[in-house]
C-alpha cells in the first residue's frame, strides 16, 4: 500500500510517497513557484542523485500533475502507474474547532473547511485548492485531511479563550487554536517511548523550533496549552513573523506609516520576526556565523532575543503542568541550532534541567533521537526529529482500515 502526503501551500507544494507495506519512504520532492513564474520541482529518491527541473505550474492542478509525473513516468519515477497509490492524506491547516480528528474527505468535509478558511485567509484556501486539485487527478482514490489545529483540541476553555468581547468567540470564532500538530504529537509519543512511559503519564514541552516556531504545554499525553493562537502569528519569535507584540503596537505604526490592515498584516507575517531585528536574515545560521560589522550586533541581539522568549516559554508552560518530565526540541532550528538550544535552556538548573553542554553543541538533526541532558538532570532534554508525515500516512491507514482511534488510544508504529 503506498501512501501520497501532500502539504500544499500558496505557492508551493511538498509530499512524500510512502510504502506502507515496506515502511519505508519511497520519494519526497517539493514543486516550488506555482502560480508566479520559473517553477520547478526538486524531487528526492533514496539512495539516486536528485532531480530538479523546470516545469510551468500555473496551479496547483498542474503542480499535481507534475508531481504524478515525475513519480510514474521517466528515469526518476518509482511507480509503474497512479494505480499504486492507494490513498492521499493532506495537511490542512486550520479545521476550527469542527476537526479534533483526521477525517475522510467528502463534499461536506470541504465546505467546513471552506467555511472557517477565514480563520486562515493565507492557509486553507491554497489547502483546498491542493484537494481538489489532487482528486480530479485522482478520482478514485481515497483522500484524507490531517488538521494542524486537531491535536491541540484538548486545551481547556480557559486556556483557548482570549480576554476580549466573549460575542467575538460565539461570533466569529475567536480563540487560540495552535498549530504545527503533526509534529508535537509525534515528537511527544516518541519522547514518552523513550521515557518509558505511557504516553498518558508524561507531562512534556515540545519545543517546534523553524521558520514557523510553536511550544506546546502537554500534560498526561495530551495538549493543554500552546503558544500560537487564532493565526500562525502569535507566540515565540519566528524567521519573519513577529510573535508575542502589545497588540497597540500595529495599531500605531498603522498610523504612522499610513498603511492599511492587509499592509500591518504582510509586515507582521512576513518582515518581522528574525528579519526583522536583523535586517537582512531568516536562516538562524546565517544568524549565528554573521561577522558583517553593520549586522553584528542586530544579530547577536536577535538570537538573545529569540532565546529569552524560548525560556520564558519553558518555564511558563513547567507552571501550567507542574511536572515536567521531558522538553523536546524538534524542527529545522530545534534540531540543528544547538547554540540557539543552549542559549534558551542555560541557568535552569534550579528547575532541574540541566544540559551536557558539549553534547549539545554536537548534536544535529542526522544524529537521529539524541538525549542532550546529563544523567542526574531531573527533567530530561531530548533532540527529537520530527516526522508529520508518518503521522499523515498512520491516519490514513487507520481510517482506511477502520482502526482509526484518538490519538489518546490509537497504537501509533513510533510509540514502541
Amino acid at each position: 500500500m503506498d501512501i501520497l502526503a501532500l502539504n500544499c501551500g500558496s505557492s508551493s507544494v511538498k509530499y512524500q510517497l510512502y510504502s506502507w507495506t515496506n515502511k519505508q519512504v519511497i520519494a519526497k520532492g517539493l514543486v516550488e513557484r506555482i502560480g508566479i513564474g520559473d517553477s520547478f520541482i526538486v524531487h528526492e529518491v533514496p539512495g539516486k542523485e536528485t532531480l530538479r527541473e523546470e516545469y510551468e505550474c500555473h496551479d496547483h492542478s498542474a503542480a499535481i500533475g507534475l508531481i504524478i509525473k515525475t513519480l510514474s513516468r521517466g528515469a526518476s519515477a518509482v511507480i509503474d502507474s497512479m494505480e499504486q497509490i492507494s490513498a492521499v492524506g493532506h495537511r490542512v491547516v486550520h479545521g476550527g474547532e469542527v476537526f479534533a480528528r483526521s477525517v475522510l474527505i467528502n463534499e461536506e468535509v470541504l465546505k467546513t473547511i471552506e467555511d472557517v478558511a477565514h480563520l486562515a485567509p493565507l492557509h486553507n484556501p491554497p489547502n483546498l485548492a491542493g484537494i481538489r486539485a489532487a482528486q480530479k487527478v485522482m478520482p478514485n482514490v481515497p483522500h484524507v485531511a490531517i488538521f494542524d489545529t486537531a491535536f491541540h483540541q484538548t486545551m481547556p476553555d480557559y486556556a483557548y479563550t482570549y480576554p476580549v468581547p466573549y460575542e467575538w468567540y460565539e461570533k466569529y470564532g475567536v480563540r487560540r487554536y495552535g498549530f504545527h500538530g503533526t509534529s508535537h504529537l509525534y515528537v511527544s509519543k516518541r519522547a514518552a517511548s523513550l521515557l518509558g512511559k505511557p504516553a498518558k503519564d508524561c507531562n512534556i514541552i515540545t519545543m517546534h523550533i523553524g521558520n514557523g516556531v510553536s511550544h506546546t504545554a502537554i500534560k498526561n499525553g495530551v495538549s493543554v496549552d500552546t503558544s500560537m493562537g487564532m493565526t500562525p502569528l502569535e507566540g515565540a519569535v519566528m524567521g519573519t513573523r513577529c510573535g508575542d507584540v502589545d497588540p497597540a503596537v500595529p495599531l500605531f505604526m498603522m498610523q504612522k506609516l499610513n498603511v492599511d490592515a492587509k499592509a500591518m498584516d504582510n509586515l507582521l507575517n512576513k518582515k518581522s520576526g528574525v528579519l526583522g531585528i536583523t535586517g537582512r536574515f531568516t536562516d538562524r545560521r546565517d544568524v549565528i556565523s554573521c561577522e558583517d560589522e553593520d549586522y553584528k550586533h542586530r544579530c547577536t541581539l536577535s538570537l538573545e532575543v529569540e532565546a529569552y522568549r524560548l525560556r520564558k516559554y519553558i518555564g511558563a508552560y513547567y507552571a501550567v503542568l507542574g511536572r515536567v518530565d521531558a522538553i523536546v526540541f524538534t524542527a529545522g532550528v530545534g534540531e540543528n541550532a544547538g547554540v540557539i538550544r543552549q542559549m534558551a535552556i542555560e541557568n535552569l538548573e534550579p528547575m532541574g534541567i540541566v544540559v551536557d553542554k558539549e553534547k549539545n553543541l554536537k548534536t544535529f538533526s542526522k544524529h537521529g533521537e539524541t538525549e542532550i541532558s546529563t544523567p542526574d538532570s531531573k527533567v530530561k532534554v531530548f533532540v527529537i526529529p520530527t516526522n508529520e508525515e508518518l503521522v499523515f500516512v498512520e491516519d490514513v491507514v487507520a481510517i482506511l482500515e477502520g482502526t482509526y482511534k484518538d490519538h489518546t488510544e490509537y497504537p501509533y508504529s513510533f510509540l514502541k
